[in-house]
């Protein structure tokens, strides 16, 4: 097992280079309806469900660095060639490199809609990281669970247990400061039991996280490939060009 926040450190050496980061594409997405998308290079997870795993396994050897202009510059590009209102910095873990962050978040203009997709691990550790992220507006972040319960978080990321309530804490933290903020979890692994006792949980923090968004496993190729090579069974699945559509 291991300490996210401690791979996070370890990381950010990796990837981050004073205001500069790792990517290692920018896209037009599907998702949200349609949304210009920044893949960040470096996480501080190990999912065995992670469609990035080529990518979060080897940091070192992918992407090129970035700065924040030319981050904000390519997403309001693909933003205004595509017609789109909303833009995202997906892929890997994007708080890793936090001046970073908050450095493209300054440049978005309001009239975007900027939606974080993170685990939470580094915003569930320091509360300040919540308190800066609620100067903008147009921010909207998604704290994705992985798993339902401490037990099934260290079993699909390999991490000490504790990192759930870290995710949690995030879900806390970003209330607390009033930033716009919703859970989503990954119930492919979870009995349904567990998934009742997790509602209790974010109901308890806030009570229209009752309804969270929910995340099932995508069977792209190789990441049917690797659970099966690790045995490791899951309850539902799509493959890529069936997802629901509640869930793009």
């Amino acid at each position: 097992m291991y300490d996210p926040v401690e791979l996070a450190a370890l990381t950010k050496k990796i990837v981050c280079n004073d205001d500069l980061r790792k990517y290692y594409r920018f896209r037009p997405s599907r998702f949200y309806g349609g949304i210009s998308t920044a893949d960040c290079v470096g996480c501080c997870l190990r999912c065995v469900f992670c469609w990035a795993w080529r990518v979060v396994a080897r940091p070192e050897e992918r992407g090129n660095f970035y700065s924040p202009e030319e981050v904000a510059g390519r997403l309001i590009g693909i933003a205004k060639k595509k017609g789109f209102s909303q833009l995202r910095i997906s892929g890997n873990e994007p708080t890793i490199c936090r001046e970073h962050l908050l450095g493209v978040l300054e440049l978005i203009p309001e009239k975007y809609a900027f939606i974080l997709e993170t685990n939470g691990i580094l915003i569930g550790s320091d509360p300040t990281y919540a308190e800066e992220l609620s100067r903008f507006p147009n921010l909207y972040v998604r704290v994705s669970l992985k798993g339902t319960c401490e037990e099934e978080f260290s079993r699909l990321t390999g991490a000490a247990p504790e990192g759930f309530l870290l995710q949690l804490k995030a879900l806390e933290n970003l209330t607390r400061y009033n930033v716009k903020v919703h859970p989503a979890c990954m119930i492919s692994f979870s009995p349904p039991e567990n998934i009742a006792a997790l509602r209790k949980k974010l109901t308890a923090i806030e009570p229209e996280f009752e309804d969270f968004e929910v995340e099932e496993l995508i069977l792209y190729p190789h990441v049917e490939e690797r659970l099966k090579r690790l045995k490791v069974r899951y309850r539902t699945s799509h493959d890529p060009d069936s997802i629901p559509s509640e869930q793009i």
